[in-house]
């Protein structure tokens, strides 16, 4: 097969996707790279949870179901942690960032989303490295040894960090394009129809007003629990 420009099109592998959910997590963290991810011919997601069976997303009214426990899935192409509140207790949740490690030891792309970085960061993942995360939750990373910056997603070798929510369908078609090709990405996105052309220009803390900026800044209640997490680790 062929590519436009006369390049040869990449071949299209099998790919095993995990993507970790936990109860109160933020669905679009997962279920955004979730549709991008399973729209590759040929890629199998599944969703793995710290115990088989459904857990409620933060707004309590959404229900997603953990197919698979942490002991069932050992190995993955791509693993990727969403965000949420729900994920503060797994930075202290020693069975879920000893699977992450495990896993990583082996994935061909360690990802998040929003502040499933973080987790990443307990687990130890980000030492060193450049991530990004949330906008409200960015210098938390420090506690974990990674650099923060900003920007839809960070690609730091294998692992690519996504900041807040809608940023992990970015993510993962940037994914999709590393792994099989940019023909194929841009046929995903054309498939997904992700053509964002939001009412308003306040998506970013550098263009929000500063009154809006302040309001979901008190919302999230940023930086007292993360950062006692972080800074209190051994």
């Amino acid at each position: 097969m062929t590519a436009r420009g006369g390049q040869p099109a990449r071949s299209i592998v099998r790919v095993r996707v995990a993507i970790l959910i936990f109860e109160k997590l933020t669905a679009l963290d997962a279920i955004g790279p979730y549709e991008v991810l399973r729209s590759v011919p040929g890629w199998e997601v599944r969703f793995v949870g710290p115990e088989k069976g459904p857990v409620r997303a933060d707004s309590g009214a959404l229900g997603l179901s953990a197919d698979f426990g942490l002991d069932e899935v050992e190995e993955a192409d791509v693993v990727l942690v969403p965000g949420g509140e729900g994920n503060r207790p797994l930075l202290t949740d020693q069975a879920v960032l000893d699977w992450l490690r495990r896993v990583d030891a082996n994935s061909r792309w360690t990802t998040s989303v929003c502040t499933g970085s973080l987790v990443l960061g307990a687990a130890g993942l980000l030492e060193g490295k450049r991530a990004t995360s949330h906008w409200a939750f960015l210098e938390q990373l420090r506690g974990y040894g990674a650099e923060p910056v900003g920007g839809r997603y960070v690609e730091e070798g294998k692992v690519i960090t996504a900041a807040g929510v809608s940023a992990g369908i970015d993510m993962a078609l940037h994914l999709v394009g590393r792994e099989a090709g940019p023909e194929v990405a841009q046929a995903v996105q054309l498939g997904i129809e992700y053509d964002p052309r939001p009412p308003f220009d306040a998506g970013s803390p550098g263009k929000a007003p500063k009154q809006i900026v302040e309001l979901v800044t008190a919302a999230t209640g940023t930086g007292e629990e993360w950062g006692s997490t972080a800074t209190g680790r051994g």
